[in-house]
């Protein structure tokens, strides 16, 4: 009589424990600045996630492509958006990394960004060689954007110091500063067409500065992150020609501590809902197994990695 009450009680529990929800997973995810394409794409994985992987709940941050590698680096964060630029930057530990970034995974490369280096166009810049002396505005530090403005000017022989004023702005507030005449150049990354490009261009003539072969090959050697690209004749208001530029692909990383189930469901509920995340963000649509595969120098998550190899995509 003992034995069957006891056998009985046992079969509840386990019964009980099968019902029982997983066991709630909270993460934090570092996306960027409100105002850009960050943060909403973010809240795009942030719906994605919490429909497909039971018993998770996630809370978007705002934050920016160096300050975001930082986060995930040290617990701050779960899960954040990275530029191939700068992440690998912090994976070799170098400016303006104070130390290699050993517990940031890459988990899904998903689009590019494209470096702007805009001039009023009455501003007498026609290149990058002609900004010294000349008012620049550009991302806040700890932007990819206002790193790879540094970095441009850097192959031109050209530092802050030698501008007659240099602001770290949002990108409402730098065009702002154009439309009144405060600065004559802008620097920034994004998408094209970038809809802060477009509000000044509405306002004031405007030049995108090319970034010649040279160019380009001197900042590869600072950074392999670099890659060039081209903004289309068309992209924006009077652009009668392609324009040579640089960018960097946007990606998202995780805590290389992540369970490796976990971050290989967020993989998977990621690549079956791409169409959610190009609805938010256009560079987005299109996006494959194989191009969230891309290799950008950051480390594969485990649990990324597998469901690649699954996929037959690396």
């Amino acid at each position: 009589m003992k034995a069957s009450r006891i056998v009985s009680a046992l079969g509840i529990v386990f019964a009980a424990t099968l019902a029982a929800p997983a066991v709630a997973q909270q993460l934090k995810m570092m996306t960027g600045p409100q105002g850009g394409s960050w943060y909403p794409l973010g809240g795009a994985i942030q719906g994605i996630l919490e429909k497909n992987i039971p018993g998770v709940s996630m809370q978007v941050l705002p934050g920016a492509g160096i300050s975001n590698v930082l986060g995930v680096q040290t617990g701050k964060a779960d899960l954040g958006f990275g530029n191939g630029v700068s992440s690998y930057d912090g994976v070799r530990g170098t400016e303006p990394f104070k130390q290699k970034t050993d517990n940031v995974c890459q988990v899904a490369t998903l689009y590019f960004q494209y470096f702007h280096l805009v001039a009023l166009a009455d501003a007498g810049i026609k290149t990058v060689g002609d900004a010294g002396g000349k008012a620049l505005t550009t991302q806040q530090k700890g932007n990819t954007g206002e790193q790879m403005t540094r970095d441009v000017l850097k192959v031109y022989g050209l530092d802050y110091g030698k501008m007659s004023r240099v602001n770290f702005s949002s990108y409402t507030d730098s065009v702002a500063q154009l439309k009144d005449g405060q600065a004559q150049l802008f620097g920034l990354i994004t998408t094209v067409p970038a809809s802060s490009v477009m509000d000044l261009a509405s306002a004031r003539d405007i030049r995108v500065l090319e970034i010649p072969d040279d160019k380009f090959r001197a900042l590869q050697k600072i950074n392999k992150g670099y890659d060039k690209r081209v903004i289309k004749a068309g992209s924006y208001p009077k652009q009668d020609r392609d324009v040579n530029t640089i960018g960097t692909w946007t990606h998202l990383i995780a805590s290389c501590k992540l369970p490796e189930q976990l971050v290989y469901n967020i993989t998977k509920a990621l690549a079956t809902n791409v169409e959610t995340l190009g609805n938010v963000v256009s560079a987005v649509k299109g996006l494959s197994v194989k191009d969230m595969a891309t290799d950008i120098g950051v480390p594969y998550h485990p649990g990324a990695r597998k469901f690649y190899q699954e996929a037959g995509a690396l």
